[in-house]
């Protein structure tokens, strides 16, 4: 349903280097690239994240209440995810963990919460058997 998102930065290269980071971990590269844009995933995967500075030319500002979930394999991935993206940047916005009670299946949404350089709330998630 989803093609990809874009974010807006104020520093393209900054922000770049968290992106190639929080992307590798999750497989997926650079895809395409121009001056005032950059797209990470893979042609005909799932949903991509794309960085550009706002097209009016105005800073790039944060959505109060929009956030990207980034779909982990796993609780370690999570983690990884969660320390990437503060080793390159990034801010907390909530540490890896269970949120909420399982489902009646047994599943239990598993998340951390992360802000990229430009402020852009993120999270790494995935839904898992209660361990």
């Amino acid at each position: 349903m989803i093609g990809y998102v874009t974010l807006g930065t104020n520093d393209r290269e900054r922000s770049a280097r968290f992106y190639d980071a929080v992307c590798g971990e999750l497989g997926v590269g650079r895809m395409m690239e121009f001056d005032e844009f950059i797209a990470w995933g893979k042609p005909g995967g799932g949903a991509g994240i794309g960085l550009t500075k706002p097209f009016d030319g105005n800073e790039a500002t944060v959505g109060n209440g929009v956030m990207v979930a980034l779909e982990a394999k796993d609780r370690d991935q999570v983690k990884r995810l969660y320390d990437i993206a503060l080793a390159n940047g990034g801010t907390d916005e909530g540490e890896p963990g269970p949120r909420g009670e399982p489902d009646e299946n047994g599943m239990l949404f598993y998340a951390a919460y992360f802000r990229d350089p430009d402020g852009n709330k993120l999270n790494a998630f995935l839904m898992d058997k209660v361990a």
